[in-house]
Formats: structure tokens, C-alpha cells, sequence
């Protein structure tokens, strides 16, 4: 397991327009408090540090992470001490705290740009790699909100845009006022649903795909099967982590951790591997808080699956078998509320 942490992590090409990343990024919002406890700064920076000199450079944060944008901070104070130009930072904007503990979404053009000015603060960097729609403001054109982000980009404030949990339409519309760079989507082994629509049309266009929570949050990785979930993880209240739901979900956890042992791997190696496996346009950025896992998660670029394989893997995890609902926001699943659906 040591000797498949230490191999190298390819670069490839992110969308078509000139981005290049590191074949596995990070998610960095976990370290300020998602599914365990928040990290003390120093402590995520030597996480953040430590994935970088193990070849990660492409780093996922947002302004909604942590408390008082904890998280892009933290990031920020880790870049400090990285080569800045060897990095491939990405932020989101767009979600807001609407009364009664709600959250809704924002896309106006002012919004897009106070957002802006404020993540370039906080990060302390004079330019964001990648900048996303954290979610889509139904009550705004997506064109306004595309020219703002244009506008941003042509002052060399962010160098490219991304969209997050957006329809073929939404894509499509935005994509025709300013190239899209990537589509960032929760994709998984049992969260499937983009391969019908959204993968196919991003391939047609053009546009990479990153995939969040490559891991179904942490469930590959054994949170609720294998170790028991923290009391402060917000998995607590995730339909597919909870009674009848969680007791049909170990079960196909059992299963594919047998075929993971046939690969000579651990089950969120091969998940990921699985994942990597379906194009070099797909880009996973899987987060941890612990450097074993950090290393595990590296070694699924070992992996080498043919065609037999993949399809005994996907078999593993038949959709209709998965207990309870994917939830489209990490937050709508712990009691709040988005005021817009997703992919609009």
C-alpha cells in the first residue's frame, strides 16, 4: 500500500480551454467541518501541503465552507506556503443564509462580483484558477450572471468558469456567453444519474466534469459501516446513512469490499479507480483529514481495469439497491433548504 501511495499523479487537460490539473484533486471542505470536526488551520494546511508534494495541485474550496469562510482562509494561508503558479486553485459562490436558517441561492451580477472581491480576500491571491456557480439562481438569466463572470475573467480576476449541480439547458445557455471550463457534479458509484445526460452533453461541448463526493461521502471509504460516524457529521441526518436505509447499504458495502479484496485493494481504491476509469475527463476530488487516507486515495491511480472489471464493479452497486435518496446539497440533507432545485 506504501509503494502505490509514492506514484506520480499525472496532469491532464480540464475542459478545452487551456486548464490543466492534477488527475486527482482535493476537496478541501471537509478539513473546516462537513462530515467530522473542523481541522485547526495548521493542521489542514500540513494536510493541503502534504497532498501537494504527493503531486495534487488542483485544490476545491468554496465561500460557503466553515464558518465565517473558515475554509477558503485556511486554503489561502496554505498556498502561502506553496508555489502559487503550480497550483490549480477553484472556488464556488452563490449560496447565502436566508432567515430561519435557510440557505437559498444568489446569481445577480453585483452578487457575482462582491463574491468575487470578497474569495480573492480571503484567499489573499490576486486570481482564482477556477471559479463556479455553487448553485443556479433560478429568479436570475444565467446569461447576467455568465457576463458578470466574463467580465471577471477578461480583468484576469479568475482565468476560468465552472458550473456546479446545472442542467444540459443551464450549461448550454452559459456556455454560449462565455466558454465553460468545467461541471462539477456529485458522482459516484451509487450516484449515477449524470451519466445519461450531463457527461454526454459536457463531452459534446467540450467541458470536463469534476466529481464531488467520489467517494458517496465517505461511504466507500467505510464512514457508518466499517468506523461509526462522529457525533458532530452531518451524515447523521443523511437519508442513506440512517435506519433501514444504512442496514441495505452495509450489505452492498460488504460485497464490494470482498471484490475490492480481489483486487488487492481497499474499497475506496477501487471506487476511485472505478471512477478514474470512466475518462480522463472526469476529475474526482475526494477530501480527508488524514494523511493514511490521503496516500489511499493516491493509490487508486495504480489501478488497471479492463472493460470485464468495470462492469463487475458497477454490477456491485446496483442503483436500484442503494438505500434512500441522494440528496443534491450537502446542506439540504441536514434539515435545510434551498429556495431554487438543482440542476435548473
Amino acid at each position: 500500500m506504501e509503494e502505490m501511495s509514492r506514484i506520480s499523479v499525472p496532469r491532464v487537460r480540464l475542459g478545452s480551454q487551456g486548464l490543466e490539473v492534477s488527475r486527482l484533486g482535493f476537496g478541501c471542505g471537509g478539513l473546516s467541518g462537513i462530515y467530522n470536526a473542523p481541522l485547526p488551520h495548521e493542521a489542514g494546511c500540513s494536510i493541503i501541503k502534504e497532498a501537494f508534494y504527493k503531486g495534487i495541485t488542483h485544490f476545491d474550496t468554496s465561500d460557503l465552507y466553515g464558518v465565517d469562510h473558515d475554509n477558503e482562509i485556511m486554503v489561502g494561508k496554505a498556498l502561502k506556503q506553496l508555489p502559487r503558479d503550480k497550483v490549480q486553485l477553484a472556488t464556488k459562490f452563490g449560496c447565502i443564509m436566508l432567515d430561519g436558517g435557510h440557505f437559498g441561492v444568489k446569481g445577480t451580477p453585483e452578487y457575482v462580483r462582491k463574491c468575487c472581491e470578497a474569495s480573492l480576500k480571503q484567499l489573499d491571491v490576486d486570481y482564482i484558477d477556477l471559479y463556479y456557480q455553487h448553485r443556479v439562481d433560478t429568479s436570475v438569466a444565467i446569461e447576467d450572471t455568465m457576463g458578470e463572470l466574463k467580465k471577471l475573467v477578461e480583468e484576469g480576476k479568475i482565468k476560468y468558469i465552472g458550473l456546479s449541480e446545472s442542467s444540459v439547458d443551464t450549461i448550454r445557455r452559459a456556455h454560449a456567453v462565455h466558454p465553460i471550463t468545467a461541471v462539477q457534479m456529485e458522482y459516484s458509484l451509487w450516484t449515477r444519474e449524470i451519466e445519461e445526460d450531463i457527461i454526454p452533453f459536457c463531452r459534446e461541448l467540450g467541458i470536463g466534469i469534476v466529481a464531488y463526493s467520489p467517494l458517496g461521502r465517505g461511504f466507500f471509504g467505510g464512514k457508518a459501516v466499517v468506523e461509526s460516524l462522529p457525533v458532530e457529521s452531518m451524515l447523521t441526518m443523511h437519508p442513506r446513512f440512517n435506519g433501514e436505509n444504512l442496514e441495505r447499504n452495509k450489505l452492498l458495502y460488504t460485497h464490494f469490499a470482498d471484490l475490492a479484496a480481489k483486487h488487492a485493494c481497499t474499497p475506496p481504491q477501487l471506487a476511485l479507480a472505478w471512477l478514474l476509469h470512466q475518462g480522463d475527463d472526469i476529475i474526482p476530488i475526494p477530501g480527508t483529514t488524514k494523511i493514511k487516507n490521503l496516500d489511499n486515495n493516491i493509490g487508486s491511480l495504480a489501478l488497471k481495469l479492463g472493460e470485464e472489471d468495470l462492469k463487475e464493479i458497477r454490477d456491485a452497486v446496483p442503483i436500484d439497491e442503494v438505500g434512500g435518496h441522494r440528496d443534491y446539497s450537502v446542506l439540504s440533507n441536514y434539515g435545510y433548504k434551498f429556495a431554487n432545485s438543482p440542476r435548473k
